[in-house]
């Protein structure tokens, strides 16, 4: 049979192993935008691009060839925009 001095002896080793995480310190939590580079800002679209896009748009173009075709398109209406002046 357990003494009074060995059942004190296990309840306090007992509450001291359940209070030890109670104590246990924690890192604060860092802030998410100071580690992730910050993103560009967007350019405010042309006329013309938007133009453009409605227009690729119209004709169902995708990927590579809406690229290409948005990329002539809009070379040739800045050069319309400029003879016009």
């Amino acid at each position: 049979m357990m003494t009074i001095s060995s059942r004190a002896a296990a309840a306090a080793l007992a509450s001291l192993l359940l209070a030890s995480s109670a104590f246990a310190q924690t890192t604060a939590p860092t802030a998410p935008a100071a580690t992730t580079p910050a993103k560009k800002a967007e350019k405010p679209r042309s006329p013309e691009s938007i133009e453009c896009s409605k227009q690729a748009d119209e004709k169902g173009l995708h990927g590579k060839q809406r690229h290409k075709f948005r990329s002539q398109c809009i070379k040739d209406a800045k050069a319309a925009a400029t003879k016009s002046k």
